[in-house]
């Protein structure tokens, strides 16, 4: 993947916007070009994730371990010198934010990712269970909290999502635990708008479906690490927990329940809002007008008056 991005051919562009989770940031530009990565992370499973990652693969060990290790070596050598073709970096998150300044040791901006909160209203009503959606791989946590609901067996839960860790999750559920798996958009959009409340136990990057819950007027029992620690304010939107543990589950929903009217869901929404579609257009449109008028005049370019008030 690093040498086939640097295969692309961008002599006959003036901007380049990499949106990169991985390699995209690595495109060959030159002097009198504006490169631009939106970064979603630097690449977790090469940089602070990689032990995790070497680990669920069963890679940790090994001749398959010690080649995997070496070509990740490789591969941050790769990552941190195709950081200096970038002229400016955005970050997804704050916390992103940190993670590139660690890997790269470059400032970023952050503009938050935009949320189709339109495609997700307020419900007229409530009911008693909890719910949790997800893709079911490991960092995503989904088994963690099913084993928390399998303490809480007066409490219902609602499992929305498919992947390697449904089956593992399914075979530790009790008859509280409901596992849908997969289910369209309209069936997610009810199980949202009626949920007590949206259990989030992963570390993320920002984390979109806990944004997508609080649209509907749902609070949010997060994970208080990665991006849910700025998308869900503790107290306000939700409540957070801080160990990736059954017994935290446990302890932020029984605080949860201690405090149920807390939460108003046309608050949530409100907040919900700030990372909509027309947000990050606005923000994202602005960003790459000003970095494009200060280019130009590096490059000596003489600009019209009014063009000053972009930057402005």
């Amino acid at each position: 993947m690093p040498f086939a991005i640097e295969q692309l051919d961008l002599r006959g562009y003036d901007v380049i916007i990499s949106n990169s989770h991985a390699v995209a940031k690595g495109v060959i530009t030159g002097p009198d070009q504006l490169h631009i990565c939106y970064c979603y992370t630097p690449i977790r499973y090469a940089w602070d994730l990689q032990n995790q990652y070497l680990s669920e693969a069963g890679m940790s060990r090994g001749l398959r371990g010690a080649i995997a290790r070496w070509q990740l070596h490789r591969m941050r050598i790769w990552d941190t010198r195709t950081a200096a073709g970038v002229d400016h970096f955005i970050a997804c998150s704050h916390y992103i934010a940190r993670r590139i300044r660690k890997a790269y040791r470059r400032d970023a901006a952050v503009i938050y990712p935009n949320v189709a909160v339109e495609d997700f209203p307020i419900g007229k009503r409530k009911e008693d269970y909890y719910v949790t959606a997800s893709r079911m791989v490991p960092y995503k946590r989904m088994r963690l909290i099913v084993e928390a609901f399998a303490d809480m067996p007066d409490k219902r839960l609602v499992v929305i999502g498919d992947g390697p860790q449904f089956e593992g999750a399914k075979a530790v559920a009790t008859p509280n635990v409901t596992m849908l798996g997969y289910q369209p958009h309209d069936v997610l959009l009810e199980h949202l708008q009626r949920a007590k409340a949206f259990i989030f136990a992963a570390e993320e990057d920002f984390g979109i479906a806990p944004v997508e819950a609080l649209a509907c007027g749902t609070p949010v029992l997060a994970f208080g690490k990665g991006g849910a620690s700025e998308t869900v304010i503790d107290g306000v939107t939700g409540l957070h927990f801080h160990e990736q543990t059954t017994a935290a589950i446990c302890d932020v929903v029984e605080r949860f329940e201690s405090q149920p009217e807390r939460f108003d869901p046309h608050r949530l929404r409100a907040h919900a809002e700030k990372f909509s579609d027309r947000s990050f257009r606005h923000e994202f449109k602005r960003f790459v007008q000003n970095r494009w008028l200060e280019h130009q005049r590096v490059l000596g370019v003489r600009l019209p008056a009014a063009a000053s008030e972009v930057v402005a």
